[in-house]
């Protein structure tokens, strides 16, 4: 058939015919006035016009259309052709169509097999490229560019080379060059490419060739038929690395090799950076994820496990292997612990108010290193989160995929059981850390006296627990004792005698003992401890080298008395953040037994701060104490920071997160009572004196509308101060204390302590302390410098606290 046998017409953008060759006149019918100005889909059937908005809008998708159809001639005959719709660009800048037409009952078998085998092509579920003897691209259907998404514009015309410029395109043509050469096809030949239709992802292609001949076999070209097996290529790979990952990940029974040997297997298959932070309790062989930091916070603190790179040096890694890693408590760490779920990042944001804004330093090392997509994966094991594993890509320019996340959580699968197997070898080392946590105080409470807030940080928890300790103690008449201690070493020996200790100074508080004198019956205990562990092992342990502060401050008087054994010496902040370290005599250490410890007596203004730390906190292997204090008070010197968020800075301006030395810093903001909180009164030695003090009680308690206790205290009055008068000589003193409890004090100038009875039926008297002790939530005496005090408290109701 010639060229000018086939019938054209021009169709606008709104399908109206525009221009109609003798060709299609003789094909048709129609003359060129007929249909010149009408709607295309004249020609069509009755029925198939119904199609032709459809037929529209299948050309303009696809910039064109071939196949075949039916016309309608004008005298009514059904004619079957071979269509080929093609965009031109119109003069108005609108696309117009040009229509070729053939008809199949005049044309050779050639022809119409060509268009059945080219409509047939164009709808071919595989991709179809056609290239001349240069590899020029002649030919491509619509499935191709579905499956990269480079435009037939883009394609035809060129080399793959030129569209595709890759290694992989210079062998994909010596490989079509030989199928050229000697006719042989080639099947399912691997190719891979990165394509615009997914620029974030490598894809595969499944690639198979064969010439084209004319009818004397001469070479005319080179077909290429395209499948995108990515899917299928990314399930194979992703099986042979689960296989190999059961082999290498697991191989020991210690925690931190796995997380290591997790780490190296899956860089660089997966990630370019990789890190496993396991929770500090899970070296120690704890089953469930436990949390150290603030004293009721919430700051979880992972022990750096395993770590790699493709870069030498791991220049990502914040914290070394081994270190104790740190993370703010909004971050996706604790989020993916405790839902369970990972959490992935396809872009990394670090843009103001997100998690990473917090931390500075992860943002700063994110942008040098080029971090820019990253995965959060929890590691489980029987139902227990035992830490996290975080993926990230730097070099890799390709974004993480929910295929990545998937391989990700499979491998950390695998892991997790290797992880939850060591673990339960481990459980010595979980007992110390479990004797520290229930040592140390849960809460503290100030009571009226001070505001508290502390920090506690152990040091490298995988080698046990650490010897710190702090307390808060109250004491009678609104006053508090605050303690810290240090104990040298880790382990369970030196928890177990931290917890001694501990348990001491509670024990020598309730004795109300001056500072002074409780670390000197501290020390005594110390020497027994030693000579116990000498005598039952041959080797004195941890207690040697014990170092305690301990101070009670007094709310009524705005007094702080302290004495230190062998410890760090107390900063003093003033209201307007001036920080001063008081000149208290040093003491030695526990157990030594040398001299006697003597104590400071300051008078402080009401909201100075008292800050207690041990010497993790100062001194470090890279600076010593004298730049660790310097350190200190700059940092302390902040007055209007909340003292939470002042504990926080003081522990971050550490100049490393993985301390050598437990780390523990305790702050007290002190208050002082007002005085219509308190009243003193002095009376004499006398007996008739007893009504006037039971008056002066009774009158006190009506003017702060505590009159449901008047009964009870004028009875306690009462029995205090008349055995004041009876066993003593001097003035006495008697003080009404209101604060969280009513406290009533009575002080005389003897040194004998009171003792309670148990009156028999026939006594006359010996039941005042008893009825007392009945009346009280507590009671008790301490010594005075001139004397004693004998004390008892009542609770308040809750109508008397408004």
């Amino acid at each position: 058939m010639r060229a000018d046998d086939a019938a054209t017409a021009v169709v606008d953008a709104d399908g109206v015919v525009t221009g109609w060759s003798p060709a299609a006149e003789r094909m048709s019918g129609y003359s060129a006035p007929e249909v010149m100005g009408r709607p295309a889909d004249m020609l069509l059937p009755t029925g198939d016009a119904a199609r032709a908005s459809v037929f529209v809008e299948r050309c303009r998708a696809r910039s064109g259309w071939c196949g075949l159809v039916a016309l309608c001639h004008r005298d009514g005959r059904r004619l079957n052709v071979g269509l080929r719709v093609s965009p031109l660009s119109g003069p108005d800048g609108r696309t117009h169509w040009l229509v070729t037409a053939t008809s199949m009952a005049e044309a050779s078998p050639g022809v119409a097999n060509g268009l059945v085998l080219e409509s047939l092509l164009a709808r071919a579920p595989l991709g179809i490229i056609v290239r001349d003897l240069e590899f020029r691209c002649t030919w491509v259907n619509d499935t191709m560019e579905l499956q990269d998404g480079i435009p037939r514009e883009d394609r035809l015309g060129r080399r793959v080379t030129e569209v595709l410029p890759s290694p992989e395109a210079d062998d994909a043509e010596v490989v079509m060059r030989r199928v050229l050469e000697t006719g042989t096809p080639v099947v399912d030949l691997e190719f891979r490419a990165w394509v615009p239709v997914d620029r974030h992802r490598e894809h595969a292609f499944s690639v198979s060739f064969f010439r084209l001949e004319d009818a004397e076999g001469h070479a005319l070209g080179v077909c290429g038929m395209w499948a995108d097996v990515t899917r299928r290529e990314r399930a194979r790979e992703r099986l042979l690395i689960l296989s190999e990952a059961s082999a290498r990940i697991g191989s020991t029974l210690d925690v931190m090799r796995t997380g290591q040997e997790l780490a190296d297997f899956a860089v660089p298959l997966l990630a370019d950076f990789v890190a496993v932070d396991l929770a500090e309790s899970v070296p120690l062989g704890e089953e469930p994820m436990t949390r150290l930091g603030p004293t009721g916070g919430g700051i979880p603190v992972f022990c750096r496990a395993g770590m790699a790179s493709i870069r030498p040096g791991v220049p990502e890694a914040v914290w070394e292997r081994g270190e104790t890693v740190f993370v703010p408590p909004t971050s996706p760490f604790t989020r993916v612990l405790a839902s369970g779920k990972p959490h992935m990042e396809r872009v990394l944001d670090t843009s103001p108010g997100s998690w990473m804004s917090q931390d500075p330093v992860r943002v700063q090392r994110s942008r040098e290193v080029g971090l820019h997509s990253c995965m959060y994966v929890p590691i489980h094991a029987r139902g227990t989160a035992l830490g996290v594993a975080f993926f990230a890509r730097t070099e890799n320019p390709a974004p993480f995929e929910e295929d990545d996340l998937l391989l990700a959580e499979e491998l950390v699968n695998r892991a997790a059981l290797s992880l939850d197997n060591a673990n339960r070898y481990t459980r010595e080392r979980a007992a110390a850390l479990a004797l520290q946590r229930n040592l140390l105080p849960q809460r503290l409470s100030g009571g009226t006296a001070v505001e508290v807030a502390s920090r506690y940080l152990p040091a490298d928890s995988r080698h046990g627990a650490g010897g710190d300790w702090f307390d808060v103690i109250p004491l009678s008449g609104a006053r508090v004792a605050l303690v810290v201690g240090d104990v040298v070493g880790h382990g369970i020996n030196a928890a177990a005698t931290m917890g001694r200790l501990r348990t001491a100074v509670h024990t020598l508080a309730d004795l109300e003992l001056p500072p002074d004198e409780l670390l000197a019956h501290l020390d005594d205990l110390a020497i027994r401890l030693i000579e116990e562990d000498a005598d039952g092992k041959g080797m004195a342990t941890a207690v040697l080298g014990a170092t305690c502060l301990y101070a009670v401050y007094d709310p009524v008087l705005r007094r702080c008395t302290m004495a230190r054994a062998g410890h760090p010496p107390p900063a003093i902040i003033d209201p307007h953040g001036r920080v001063t370290f008081p000149d208290l005599p040093a003491g030695t250490p526990l157990g030594l037994g040398l001299l006697p410890f003597e104590a400071v007596e300051l008078e402080l203004p009401e909201d100075s701060v008292l800050a207690f730390y041990t010497d993790g906190l100062v001194e470090t292997r890279d600076e010593d104490i004298d730049a660790g204090m310097r350190r200190l008070r700059t940092v302390l010197a902040q007055p209007g920071l909340p003292l939470e968020d002042l504990c926080s800075a003081a522990v971050d301006s550490l100049p490393t997160s993985a301390p050598y030395d437990d780390v523990t810093l305790i702050l007290a903001r002190i208050r002082a009572l007002s005085p219509d909180q308190t009243v003193f009164w002095e009376l004499p030695s006398d007996p008739a004196v007893v009504s006037t003090a039971r008056s002066l009680a009774v009158r006190q308690l009506a003017r702060w509308g505590l009159d449901d206790l008047a009964t009870t205290t004028e009875l306690i009055v009462s029995e205090l101060v008349t055995n004041a008068i009876r066993h003593a000589t001097g003035p006495i003193g008697l003080r009404l204390i209101r604060h969280q409890m009513l406290t009533c004090e009575v002080s005389d100038t003897s040194n004998s302590l009171p003792r309670l009875r148990h009156a028999r039926t026939t006594d006359e008297d010996g039941r005042g302390l008893f009825l007392v002790a009945q009346m009280s939530h507590r009671r008790g005496t301490r010594y005075t410098t001139d004397g004693k005090t004998v004390w008892s408290e009542q609770e308040l109701t809750p109508l008397s606290l408004l």
